[in-house]
């Protein structure tokens, strides 16, 4: 029986589900915000994810509703699920990725290992958190970040004005996260994929570097990860898609601290940058596995196709052209390595593409990757 697969947001995450989704003999429609976004070949409708009547009338083609961000407005998504539309991860399960301090206050509740946090209102309450956690604290805002944007370091409160002035002014009450600055050692991802059935698949915990609050680089599996820690990636990763109930790719955001323990930082219920190595690495793709779980289809093999898999990120791109027109000298003598472009025009700081190499050695994957990415004019300066 044919699926139609529907993909709110016009991304590159959607851009890399239409290969697989041709693979596996579904139907995929793209609803774009803009006219010439990433995924905008594959766009059956260009419009508003946050206007009721968009959503409503791009639903009505397909089967499965699904994402390449979260950003659509719940209870937009609640009406959908009302009007007997299938809304896979549904609004229960992605309200948590939604909200930061939803997904603290629920974490909690399950006991999963968590920074320390609170909600607060006003500059008394940040400075009595920042005063009791040495001095400095990691400020959210609840909704909306990403890519580093709506978070940022504070030593006081006056720090935080601004942000709570839009709090005032927007007459809605709400409440930015405070949490305690973690002392890691690194940070780590761990991707699961989930089916309503119940049925799970996860893939090698993985070390991520961000620069400047970006994604820069993944390397797969997680150099020097003991058995013990990736147990624990894996088991935190299970649960909390079995708890919140949550179908296709989750990411769980984790820091590896300084005292062995592993700490959630933040989710994504959706395909994740530090699972695209796996369109290279691994016998499924992330982007494969999501289709297979929102159309509940039985889930793939994560295993991996090499012993390493190095990912960066093309932040920026080429000072002049497309990513294209840097191929023949990029892509030249360079066995392993593969290169995904989004479709992007470049400019300073915006993900344009990213490269993958795979090798039996870590050092060279990570050479091969670093060296074809900056040909491309990816921005390295910071080291590993």
């Amino acid at each position: 029986m044919s699926v139609t697969v529907g993909v709110i947001g016009g991304g590159q995450l959607a851009r890399m589900m239409i290969p697989a989704a041709v693979n596996l003999g579904l139907e995929i429609r793209v609803l774009a915000e803009i006219e010439g976004s990433s995924a905008a070949l594959a766009a059956t409708m260009v419009g508003d994810y946050r206007d009721p009547e968009t959503v409503a009338a791009f639903a009505s083609g397909v089967d499965v509703v699904t994402f390449d961000h979260e950003h659509v407005p719940e209870a937009i998504l609640r009406q959908l699920v009302a009007s007997g539309h299938s809304v896979q991860p549904g609004p229960d399960a992605l309200q948590f990725a939604q909200d930061k301090l939803r997904m603290r206050q629920k974490l909690g509740e399950l006991g999963i290992p968590m920074p320390d946090w609170a909600a607060v209102h006003d500059e008394d309450e940040v400075q009595a958190f920042i005063d009791d956690h040495d001095g400095e604290a990691v400020l959210k805002t609840a909704r909306g970040g990403y890519d580093g944007k709506g978070v940022r370091l504070i030593r006081d409160a006056a720090e935080a004005a601004d942000w709570l002035r839009i709090l005032d002014e927007d007459a809605n009450g709400g409440a930015l996260l405070i949490e305690e600055r973690v002392d890691f050692r690194r940070e780590l991802a761990q991707l699961v994929a989930r089916r309503p059935s119940g049925e799970v698949a996860l893939w090698p915990v993985v070390e991520t570097v961000q620069r400047g609050g970006v994604c820069s680089e993944v390397f797969a599996p997680a150099p020097g990860a003991s058995i013990r820690l990736a147990d624990m990636a894996a088991q935190i990763a299970t649960r909390v898609a079995d708890e919140l109930g949550v179908t296709g790719v989750l990411a769980v955001e984790l820091f590896e601290t300084t005292d062995d323990r592993l700490l959630v930082n933040e989710l994504a219920m959706r395909p994740h940058n530090s699972g695209h190595w796996s369109l290279d690495g691994s016998v499924t793709s992330q982007f494969e596995q999501h289709l297979r779980a929102v159309a509940d289809l039985p889930l793939g093999s994560t295993d991996v196709r090499a012993p390493w898999s190095v990912m960066v990120n093309v932040l920026g791109g080429p000072a002049t052209g497309t990513l294209a027109d840097a191929y023949p000298t990029a892509l030249a003598d360079q066995p392993g390595v593969k290169v995904h472009n989004y479709g992007k025009a470049p400019r300073p700081g915006r993900k344009v593409g990213h490269v993958t190499a795979t090798s039996d050695d870590l050092d060279d994957a990570v050479f091969r990757a670093r060296s074809v990415a900056a040909l491309l004019g990816a921005d390295l300066s910071a080291d590993r």
